[in-house]
């Protein structure tokens, strides 16, 4: 009997532990279909009136830019050369991955960068970059500058989808957390940077695109010109008047090509010395000649090309090269502004100045202006790179007028400075030398 009444108290106890747990279930699941039914009731409260719920502010994670700093990540949208970008450098990459997958050894190859490798037409106006490769294929002795080529390349794509750049130095210190791969002199990152910059401009692309700035800016500017920049934050068009600096000068950043123009002169005049800018400038020869003065500082750097190039197409205004008389001034400073050069004739297309005319001083303006006893004596240095020019050079080489004009200078065996106008006074060069060369464009020579 005991046995039995034990039985009949489990099955009780057991009864009792299904009815609450079947009573949990039930009040569970009638909960759960409160809520349900309170969550439809408030969406159709809400419904129609989103346009009110102020949305939740997500933050926008830090990352840490190709240069080491810490900063937002861009959110701007990619312009179609910052894509062509990207899948240049995407292309060399897979390329590079696909040939070791079949046990290949990768090569990369890169246009030869020099006077033997261009060719000149009149009709084109600058030198053209010829059919000549150099190939980098990847061995034991070539593995540690293939792989800062591609470590260069990779950086290009971080900066451009962080809305970054680096200078070249930047780029040479940079390389110092690549273990042994890291550049031991700064001429090294140069070199592959412009190796890189040969293989981007088959592909209509230069260092710019490649987010590698140079650390010089461009030259100086004054005259009829707005410059229409943008502020770097808020992207909205800041206008800069180059009359409303004073004695100073509007000064060309090193990247150019976002820069818009608005003005009303009729020629540009690029002038070597920042002397003769300075005094054109200060007597504001720009409102009386109606022009811009733009100031080279020697050779131009590639942010003072591109801008007059820029400039000078977008206005469809011709432009006038102001330089010494010798040969390093019509040679080196007029011949790069004018075509380029045969290193770097992977980027002549983008920064000369075809249109560029030279206005003086020239070897028949010491003999009309009379300035034989304000001369200097050509050293072998000036008489080399003359001979040079005439030889080897396809610029002088394609027009007569030059070739005379550079036989004549070596035959006088002087050369003349700009300053060299100042024998007939200080503002000589305003009240008689340029007034009297503008008058007749059509003998500057080409």
């Amino acid at each position: 009997m005991a046995k039995k009444k034990k039985k009949v108290v489990r099955r009780k106890v057991l009864k009792k532990v299904l009815r609450k747990k079947v009573t949990k279930k039930a009040a569970s699941r009638t909960s759960s279909a409160k809520k349900a039914s309170a969550r439809k009731s408030t969406a159709k409260k809400t419904r129609g009136k989103a346009s009110k719920v102020t949305p939740t502010k997500v933050k926008t994670p830090d990352v840490v830019s190709a240069t080491g700093t810490k900063g937002k990540r861009a959110t701007a949208k990619l312009d179609t050369l910052d894509k062509k970008t990207i899948k240049l450098i995407d292309s060399t990459a897979d390329r590079v991955q696909k040939s070791i997958y079949k046990r290949v050894l990768p090569e990369l190859k890169f246009p030869v960068r020099s006077l033997a490798n261009v060719s000149y037409d009149k009709k084109v106006g600058y030198f053209e970059l010829g059919r000549g490769r150099k190939a980098r294929a990847l061995s034991v002795n070539t593995v540690k500058g293939f792989a800062q080529t591609l470590r260069l390349m990779s950086i290009s794509k971080e900066m451009i989808q962080n809305n970054d750049f680096a200078t070249k130095r930047e780029a040479y210190y940079v390389s110092k957390n690549w273990g042994d791969c890291k550049f031991n002199e700064q001429t090294e990152s140069d070199s592959a940077m412009d190796d890189i910059e040969a293989l981007a401009s088959l592909d209509g692309l230069s260092r710019e695109q490649l987010r590698y700035f140079p650390e010089e800016h461009g030259g100086s500017v004054a005259g009829n010109l707005v410059v229409i920049d943008k502020d770097t934050e808020t992207g909205k068009p800041i206008r800069i008047d180059c009359t409303a600096f004073g004695t100073g000068s509007y000064s060309i950043p090193h990247s150019v090509e976002h820069l818009k123009f608005e003005t009303s002169a009729k020629f540009i005049i690029a002038i070597e010395t920042g002397g003769m800018f300075q005094r054109l400038n200060n007597h504001k020869f720009w409102k009386s000649g109606k022009c811009i003065l733009i100031e080279m500082g020697g050779v131009p750097t590639r942010a003072t090309r591109r801008f007059i190039r820029i400039l000078a197409d977008s206005k469809k205004i011709p432009v006038y090269c102001f330089v010494d008389c010798d040969p390093y001034g019509i040679a080196n400073i007029y011949r790069t502004l004018k075509v380029g050069s045969g290193n770097a004739a992977h980027i002549n297309k983008f920064f000369c100045v075809p249109q560029a005319r030279y206005l003086g001083v020239t070897p028949q303006d010491i003999i009309d202006f009379k300035l034989q006893d304000a001369t200097h004596d050509l050293q072998k240095v000036d008489i080399k790179r003359a001979k040079d020019a005439l030889k080897n050079d396809p610029f002088f080489q394609a027009h007569k007028p030059w070739t005379q004009a550079i036989n004549q200078l070596l035959k006088m065996g002087v050369r003349a400075e700009q300053q060299a106008l100042a024998k007939w006074g200080l503002n000589f060069v305003i009240d008689e030398y340029l007034p009297r060369k503008l008058k007749n464009k059509k003998s500057f020579l080409p």
